[in-house]
């Protein structure tokens, strides 16, 4: 078992959780790690439906369970599968479903298999588009969705490693043909990523450094920006001058404007960054539209954000504002 692993679960002993299991190689192994270490999992597969031997790999994951004598429970996607972007509405669907089941069961957190090799890959699909530090930073070992906590307990552990183990110990996983398919950007990187090292000299190592240092940076700015949303947010909208969102950086503005009208809109996702661009150049001067269900206001040199449909008085709040103070 890897020390990395071990370390990372120390903070979360005897808390109730939920381990998201597909049957390949990653989730195996960490399904039997929490075994070893004693952790209270409990086990949630997804039958996406999408290959014939989809069936066979639930089938398995259940066979498993009752072996480590681990509650198990299943899934099945039966909506109508989309032409286009199957993959990321089959995540969507998956994450949807383990989330509300967690919801209904009182487990605060859910476990996921990524590993150090899903990371590099990420930080690179992500570097292919131009993201910035939120992109680069890759996937966090702790972040949230949907309400619920998401831990990756082995970003720090390599799939050779894993794979390694598995073999060792005559662990029997599947291989999602998905896996091999060229059509999907995370393949071809996956398959062309050794030319990094090969013909460059940059290393696994060397990138996932560069996450760590990112992430960092990325935790520093989220702490930042949610003190400052602290100081402005009300529970039925957020008034301030508008000096307070245009005498910080782009980036630091455009993640602080994000993430208020996404809370105070409600929304799972956070405003496209296009959209975010059009809002900041709109807010320089006098104006009034809609984004992410916020409805959102200059007058003279202040921003009021409320949710969409309620009304848009300054002096109301301003009123208001006083009296809290």
């Amino acid at each position: 078992m890897n020390q990395k692993f071990v370390d990372f679960m120390n903070k979360y002993q005897n808390v109730s959780m939920a381990l998201g299991v597909s049957g390949g190689v990653d989730s195996m192994c960490l399904l039997y790690w929490l075994h070893e270490i004693g952790a209270n999992v409990y086990c949630l597969h997804v039958n996406h439906r999408l290959r014939p031997e989809a069936d066979i790999e639930t089938e398995y994951v259940i066979d498993v369970c009752k072996k480590l004598n681990i509650p198990c429970h299943i899934f099945y996607w039966n909506e109508k599968k989309p032409e286009n972007g199957l993959e990321a509405a089959a995540r969507e669907a998956r994450y949807k479903m383990m989330t509300d089941f967690c919801h209904e069961n009182n487990i605060e957190y859910l476990v996921t298999a990524h590993q150090s090799d899903d990371q590099i890959e990420t930080f690179l699909m992500n570097l292919s588009r131009g993201s910035g530090l939120y992109g680069l930073s890759a996937m966090l070992p702790e972040s949230e969705r949907n309400g619920i906590k998401i831990i990756r307990p082995l970003l720090e552990v390599s799939r050779k490693e894993i794979r390694q183990y598995c073999d060792d110990n005559n662990i029997r996983y599947f291989i999602d043909s998905m896996n091999s398919d060229d059509h999907y950007t995370r393949v071809k990187i996956r398959k062309n990523r050794h030319l990094l090292e090969d013909d460059l000299g940059i290393s696994d190592s060397r990138i996932l450094l560069a996450i760590q240092n990112l992430g960092r940076t990325r935790e520093w700015m989220d702490k930042y920006i949610s003190l400052r949303i602290e100081m402005v947010i009300r529970s039925w909208g957020a008034m301030f001058i508008s000096s307070f969102l245009f005498d910080e950086a782009e980036e630091i503005r455009l993640k602080f404007l994000g993430s208020l009208i996404q809370k105070i809109g409600g929304n799972d996702y956070p405003v496209r960054l296009n959209s975010l661009k059009q809002a900041l150049c709109n807010l320089q001067s006098d104006c009034k539209f809609t984004l992410g269900h916020c409805t959102i206001r200059r007058l003279g040199d202040r921003i009021l954000i409320v949710p969409e449909g309620k009304k848009t008085s300054f002096r109301k709040r301003h009123e208001k504002r006083k009296k809290n103070i």
